[in-house]
This record gives structure tokens, sequence and C-alpha cells, in this order.
């Protein structure tokens, strides 16, 4: 069983930047492009995954010496379905309209690929503390996408932000259509790469200069 060498600092912000479920691995697609259009969105879905994702890392952990490798997927689906049901209750009596808005994408989260395969690599093989940071930082690394989305497809789809008109007009209405989601995805994700590959370049010269 591999544990972790990295630091809580590392775990957090290779979520949010080199692993970002998104922007660098891809994952959970379906509601980066379903449900991104409006800042609010973003930030209750992101709300959602982020705790399902914690408490689900943290609950394998804790039990991940009691679990069948035969039956880990299994246990994986009933965890993260136990604290999706809490999350999905908690928002349809808080925030009732925002979770009507969200449809079946609050309840969709048992399937997201991101949850269940840091369950898979990470929280099965590292005690309780990694496994929290790490489900922070994949938590938090999926809601800056998605309120990244947000802001840019309803900043150019509606000229406002958080329901707040900006312009007074709409630009481009054909952002806030799920089809645009995709486009933003791969402009965003093009940014990130071209980001690294810069970095990978200056470290590279700074040690050839060393």
């Amino acid at each position: 069983m591999a544990v972790t060498k990295k630091t809580n600092k590392q775990l957090v912000l290779d979520g949010l930047l080199s692993e970002n479920p998104i922007f660098r691995l891809a994952l959970s697609m379906c509601p980066a492009v379903g449900i991104s259009s409006s800042v609010m969105n973003g930030i209750l879905l992101g709300i959602a995954v982020l705790f399902v994702q914690v408490f689900s890392s943290c609950t394998i952990s804790l039990l991940k010496d009691y679990i069948h490798p035969r039956i880990r997927i299994p246990t994986y689906t009933l965890v993260i379905a136990t604290w999706v049901t809490v999350i999905d209750l908690v928002l349809a009596a808080y925030v009732p309209v925002a979770y009507k808005a969200m449809g079946i994408f609050v309840k969709l989260i048992v399937a997201f690929a991101i949850i269940t395969m840091r369950l898979e690599v990470f929280a099965c093989k590292n005690p309780v503390v990694p496994s929290f940071w790490d489900g922070v930082g994949m938590g938090t690394g999926f809601m800056f996408g998605m309120v990244t989305l947000g802001t840019v497809r309803e900043f150019l789809g509606t000229g406002g932000l958080l329901g707040h008109d900006l312009i007074g007009t709409r630009p481009l209405l054909f952002f806030i259509l799920p089809l645009a989601g995709f486009f933003c995805v791969g402009f965003i994700m093009a940014i990130f790469n071209y980001v690294e590959i810069v970095y990978k370049r200056m470290k590279r010269k700074r040690s050839i200069a060393q």
C-alpha cells in the first residue's frame, strides 16, 4: 500500500492545478457543460461535490482495512450515495430554487468519475488526514472549474453575473447553451496546457543556468 509523501498543501494545489478534474483530467464533463451556465449553479454544484468528495474520502480511508477487494467498487458507490443523499436533502430544504435549477445533476454526483477515481487511487491507500486534504483539493478544483466556466458563460451569454445585469444587453446568447460548454472547457484546457509548458520551460532554463 503506497502512502503519499506529498504535503497537505501539495495535495490541495494538485487538485486545483496540475490534477484539476475538469481542465486537466477531463473527468465529470457532463455537469461541466450542462450546469455551468451560471456562476450560482457552479458554486452550488461545486459545494455539493466538495462535500461528497471530502466525506467519502474520509469514510473510505477509515474503512479501507475492512473492505474486501472484491466489493470495493460497490462499497465506494454505497458510501458516495449516502453522502449524496445528505447533501441532496440539505440543498432541497435550504435552497429549493437553485436546487430545482440544477435538476438531476445533484443526484448524479453518485456517478461522477472524479469521486470514485479518488477513492480508488488515493483514499483506499492513505490515512484519513491526507485523504481529507486530497478530497479538499479535488473538490475545490472541481468547484474552481465550475465557477470559472459559469463566470465566462454567464457574462458572455447574459451580460451579467450572479443575476445582475452589467452591460445592459445579451452579447452572445449562444454561451448559455450546453454546446458552448465544450468550447469553453476546450479553451480553458488550452490555457492550462500553455501555462504548464511555459512553466516547465522556465524551470528548465533555471536549472541549466544553475
